[in-house]
């Protein structure tokens, strides 16, 4: 007898193949049956299983489970087992511990460090301070202590890098920013990085980005690693089955520099293990830069690694806003104004020569791949706070400036001052255009191109890129159609799962895991981003439902049903070794 089975559904297996249409049978966790004859009697009864449970599933689409390879869901987890949204949209698995951030190893004997671990997470990744506080119990110290805090109390199945901003606060202290480890710290450092991948992570993430700044206005601590020190953390990840590399820097924005190629290729080649970075940005504007950002995956493998870039298969808009960090303060010369307390800055902004030089600063070629944000006249008014500002939601700056007779970038200021800078403002993408949805179809099918980056658990208020699936199986079926539903699935599903080495995960397979996934493909879909408050501390976040997801099953239980949760916490901390192994490079 199965525990479940879903009746004539179409199946689409994750591994590209043409759909059919199947009986599936659940057993213990797992798929046990796969009846390509549906519905078939002969004398005597039904061909094929019977289930203590049952669901018809005529015109509906069962896939596997949805991996979803960078999130931020780290403190998340604990005051949401569901990891929400992404299951509403079909995740099942999530990789978090990602940029060099994670919430342990900490210092039991340093309750400083969890103070500061708090700040930068709220800084860094954009999470409530708040919620840091009072939804996450901290009271772990090794890595494996932080995965046993999870095990058995959340819906989705996980899987953690640990970061090395982490461990370089744990045997370095406050030197971690700003100094260099000795030969005993150093050594210290990999010894904890193994203890921890002993205990399940999956490898080490880390980020030279000058976009990462901790709680006190300082570049993290992994940024003041120097070469030596990354190698090796490398070495030892390579030692260790099962596990992976992820980094981050300048680069990966716009353009690799030839030292970061250089980096990257050599701390994949070293350990033998891929390393993913984050995010490929695709604009018909700039051409050349897929080739640019590609060209290390060819020299990694020709040196015995892989280098996966992680790129999203829709635009994920992420608002912006002159009171609180956000992308605009990475301009030059921004950060200088934006960082001052808040009257200060709104003194500032209302001097006719800082806005000038802003303007000249943010429209400049030093601006590099921010100058996407910059069109102003085309940004889009969100929330507003004033009575002031009534009727100027969902209308553009270019319309309001028309009418006011004043320049875009002014009045747009103009109208977060009226605010006390809370006005929330959305940018319209500037890489809409069918040329640049044709770079990004010509870019998933580069061996080294994986679908993700939707740092979904982090920026909480700034953006919702957890919908992603379910936005790109809409598109795939009913919009541009730029690639076949079967190949669309593999993309989200088999494809992580293959490069992170997941376990009988990412297909529809006799003896997989049944993480599965069933939805109506003429009505699958993502509603827009918006504004709730449920984290702890009353914080904000931006939230997006799934439309015609019907049921999401983790290890055979359902924990979604139309977008509801049924209260099941099915989920398991993957641990590397275990749940995973090594993947092949070169």
């Amino acid at each position: 007898m199965l525990d479940h089975l879903i009746r004539r559904a179409t199946v689409v297996d994750g591994t590209g193949a043409p759909a059919y249409v199947a009986d599936v049978g659940i057993r213990d966790g797992r798929i046990a049956l796969i009846d390509r004859t549906p519905g078939a009697v002969k004398a005597g009864g039904r061909v094929g299983g019977r289930g203590r449970t049952e669901e018809w599933a005529d015109g509906l689409v069962l896939a596997p489970g949805f991996v979803d390879p960078h999130t931020h869901y780290d403190a998340q987890l604990f005051w949401d087992p569901l990891a929400s949204p992404s299951t509403s949209h079909g995740v099942t698995t999530v990789v978090g511990g990602n940029c060099g951030f994670t919430l342990a190893p900490l210092q039991p004997d340093r309750p400083a460090d969890g103070d500061y671990t708090r700040r930068m997470m709220s800084r860094v990744e954009g999470m409530s301070l708040a919620a840091l506080e009072e939804g996450v119990p901290w009271t772990w110290s090794g890595f494996g202590d932080y995965l046993d805090a999870l095990e058995g109390r959340i819906a989705v199945n996980a899987g953690f890098m640990v970061g090395h901003c982490a461990l370089r606060r744990y045997v370095m202290g406050p030197d971690a920013v700003g100094g260099t480890p000795d030969d005993r710290q150093l050594r210290r450092m990999v010894a904890l990085l193994r203890d921890s991948m002993e205990a399940g992570a999956w490898g080490l993430s880390t980020t030279q980005s000058g976009s990462h700044i901790d709680g006190d206005g300082r570049p993290v601590a992994s940024r003041h690693a120097l070469v030596d020190e990354l190698l090796a953390l490398a070495r030892a990840v390579g030692a260790h089955e099962g596990t992976q590399l992820e980094a981050i820097v300048d680069g990966c924005l716009d353009r690799l520099s030839p030292q970061e190629a250089d980096l990257l290729v050599e701390l994949s080649a070293l350990a033998r293990r891929p390393l993913n970075w984050n995010v490929l940005t695709v604009d018909s504007a700039v051409p050349d830069r897929v080739p640019h950002q590609l060209a290390p995956s060819a020299r990694a493998r020709a040196a015995g690694g892989r280098v996966v870039a992680l790129t999203l298969p829709v635009l994920a808009p992420m608002n912006m806003s002159l009171g609180t960090f956000c992308a605009l303060h990475l301009i030059p010369g921004w950060g200088e104004v934006l960082g001052l307390p808040l009257q200060e800055r709104m003194r500032k902004l209302r001097e006719p020569g800082v806005r000038a030089e802003l303007l000249r600063r943010a429209t400049g070629p030093e601006a590099g791949v921010y100058r996407r944000l910059t069109d102003f006249a085309r940004y889009v008014v969100g929330d507003t706070y004033t009575k002031e500002n009534d009727g100027l939601t969902g209308r553009d700056i270019a319309g309001i400036a028309a009418e006011r007779g004043t320049d875009p970038f002014g009045t747009l200021v103009d109208i977060c001052l009226a605010d006390d800078l809370r006005t929330v403002l959305w940018p319209t993408p500037t890489d809409d255009d069918p040329a640049s949805w044709e770079l990004r179809r010509q870019a998933w099918e580069h061996e080294d191109v994986l679908l993700g980056g939707s740092d979904a658990g982090a920026h909480l208020d700034r953006m919702c890129g957890a919908s992603y699936p379910t936005r790109f199986l809409a598109d795939c079926l009913r919009g541009r159609k730029l690639v076949p539903l079967e190949r669309a699935v593999q993309m989200l599903s088999d494809e992580p799962a293959r490069l992170f080495g997941l376990r009988d995960r990412g297909r529809i397979a006799e003896g997989h895991h049944a993480d599965l996934v069933l939805f109506d493909p003429e009505r699958v879909d993502a509603t827009p981003p918006a504004l709730v408050r449920d984290l702890p501390g009353d914080g904000a976040r931006l939230d997006s439902r799934a439309l015609g997801v019907v049921s999401v099953r983790v290890n055979g239980a359902e924990i979604m049903r139309y977008d509801v949760a049924t209260g099941e916490l099915p989920g398991r901390v993957l641990r590397s070794g275990r749940d995973t192994e090594t993947v092949a490079t070169g």
